[in-house]
């Protein structure tokens, strides 16, 4: 690919006389600026001084982390938030390396955010020197894309080729490194004109013959479902989702990304699928003959095993990157595209069909195995908590979450009806995600109740953020669903290796003495009568909040599909029954 000039060709020697000469900090602000940023994380160092000198009076609000993978994390729950790209920034060497969780959070999750790294100067890069690391090596893995800008007059284009690739296509994190010197070198700023990539054409719109197949499978189909993932949230088209759902009128289950692309609320939805999927989603996959997969992978804690994952089905599979298609599972009719465009394609071309003997299938599994908890224990159980955070906000809050038990449990007994209002770490599992995260969506959303529901070992990790919310007064509220444990890592140690709780209990501070250090509001919650209130006085509060649950410590997430079992062979089941 030919490399970009420093201003346009064919341009009169008069007109490129008259474009500015900045540096290359002023081009990174003036081009972030031109890209629609006006909000950034990021942390400091020698290496990006330059960059941080331009920023100073810049029009972008600048939220300065903990640490720099509370940064990436707040990028990525900003762009899962407001649906715009998130940036972040850090220095060379150590600044860099912090990144790297984040960034591969990102990438699992296609969440669209641009990273710019400082470097050592361009005539020290490969001599060890003071805090070099080779950032681009690193991250090659984990990036959609990334790049090193040696000539400050490859940068501008870098840049907008970075947001470009970071939100077109299957979204995800780019990298761009940038020696200092190439921050202090100068060059002409160029108009901006678009990005034309020769070798990078996402396809939008899916071949019509393909959408009018799967229409026609769907048509024909007496036992479908939808099997929708976060590519729909990410594509906008929840309202699409729902027009072909209901005028199908076909059964619509979500993966834990996929949470708030439908209506849970209604009758056709069957929550969430998979290892801890309700009895009804799962059974429904089972022994449907036509899976209609959106936006979605086919990832293992879906699937459970592979060879026995819905025996009977035909599969379409709609996503805007071929290289998921087949990937997992082999795939009759498959349509590459964009959800939006091809769900409303599709609608167009859907039938009206009763399927009543389907849906009552579906209302019986319902019945029989609704997802259930001790409601008479006299301890808080976990279920209990988020059960009742639902019941004061009801669904009028983003929610995120941290990596556990207690993001089973959000997303089995939180229900959602709108998207963008569910954040969490799906394919990489980060614990510590929740709270940066939850920074990242109050700063997209300063008007938003953002409730992160964590666990103790998760909400550890990372806690040291609340002094970024309380520096820059943003009132995210905090729930510890506190046990004691790493939660899942002991229900895993209880049932597959003789309950030997082998180093999964860690002593815990008191949280709430912690967060009134931090100058958040802090509060203890370890009696059952004490929960309501305390959710509505958290609700009140106007400053960041930290509320420690005491829950049951060993109570498990059911239902659970073990590994290397089929989805319909759910343990847990029985626990149910006895609590009926």
């Amino acid at each position: 690919m030919k490399k970009p000039t420093c201003s346009p060709q064919g341009d009169s020697a008069q007109n490129q006389s008259a474009l500015p000469i900045k540096t290359g900090a002023e081009i990174i602000v003036d081009t972030l600026i031109e890209q629609g940023v006006d909000t950034m994380f990021g942390y400091l160092g020698g290496v990006v001084l330059p960059l941080f000198d331009k920023l100073y009076d810049a029009p972008i609000n600048f939220i300065i982390p903990r640490h720099e993978q509370g940064g990436a994390h707040m990028a990525d729950g900003y762009a899962r938030a407001s649906g715009k790209v998130g940036c972040v920034v850090a220095t060379s060497g150590p600044g860099a390396c912090n990144l790297v969780t984040g960034i591969a959070n990102a990438m699992m999750d296609s969440v669209p955010i641009v990273c710019l790294t400082g470097q050592v100067r361009t005539d020290l890069i490969g001599n060890d020197a003071f805090q070099e690391a080779d950032t681009t090596g690193i991250t090659r893995p984990i990036t959609k894309h990334n790049v090193i800008v040696k000539d400050v007059k490859e940068l501008q284009q870098s840049i907008r080729e970075a947001f470009y690739i970071a939100k077109t296509g299957r979204p995800g994190p780019v990298l761009i490194d940038i020696p200092v010197d190439v921050e202090v070198a100068k060059c002409q700023m160029t108009p901006f004109d678009g990005v034309n990539l020769a070798g990078y054409k996402p396809q939008a719109k899916g071949h019509h013959r393909q959408i009018k197949m799967a229409a026609e499978a769907i048509n024909k189909s007496e036992r479908p479902v939808l099997y929708v993932g976060g590519g729909v949230i990410t594509a906008n088209a929840s309202d699409e989702l729902r027009a072909l759902a209901q005028k199908a009128n076909v059964p619509v289950t979500t993966t834990l990304l996929g949470l708030g692309a439908y209506d849970q609320m209604r009758p056709e939805s069957l929550d969430m699928l998979g290892m801890h999927g309700t009895a009804y989603a799962n059974y429904a996959v089972q022994e449907c003959d036509l899976l209609i997969a959106v936006g979605a992978r086919f990832d293992d804690r879906v699937t459970g095993k592979l060879k026995t994952f819905a025996p009977s089905a035909r599969f379409i599979h709609i996503d805007i990157d071929p290289a998921s298609i087949s990937k997992n599972v082999n795939v009759q009719i498959p349509v590459v595209g964009d959800a939006k465009y091809i769900l409303g394609e599709m609608t167009k071309e859907v039938q009206h069909k009763d399927r009543k003997a389907w849906f009552d299938k579906i209302a019986d599994w319902k019945k029989c195995f609704p997802l259930k908890y001790d409601t008479k224990s006299p301890n808080i159980k976990p279920q209990y908590v988020i059960e009742q955070l639902w019941e004061a906000t009801k669904d009028n809050a983003i929610i995120v979450t941290g990596v556990g038990q207690h993001q089973m449990w959000t997303s089995q007994f939180y229900k959602h009806s709108r998207p963008r209002h569910f954040i969490t770490s799906g394919g990489l599992g980060t614990m510590g995600f929740g709270l940066p995260a939850a920074i990242g969506a109050q700063a997209a959303k300063p008007d938003a109740l953002v409730i992160d529901i964590d666990g103790d070992s998760s909400f550890n990790m990372t806690m040291g953020e609340i002094c970024t919310a309380v520096q820059y007064e943003l009132p995210v509220k905090v729930c510890i669903i506190n046990n004691g444990y790493m939660g899942m890592v002991r229900q895993w140690q209880e049932l597959f290796y003789g309950k030997r709780y082998s180093k999964s209990s860690l002593k815990n501070p008191e949280f709430a003495a912690v967060a009134e250090a931090f100058g958040a509001v802090g509060m203890t919650v370890d009696k059952k009568s004490e929960v309501k209130s305390a959710i509505a006085k958290m609700l009140k509060e106007k400053k960041p909040c930290v509320v420690d649950f005491k829950v049951e410590r060993e109570e498990n997430v059911w239902p659970m599909v073990a590994m290397g079992k089929s989805l319909h062979e759910m343990d847990g089941l029985d626990i149910f029954e006895s609590m009926a």
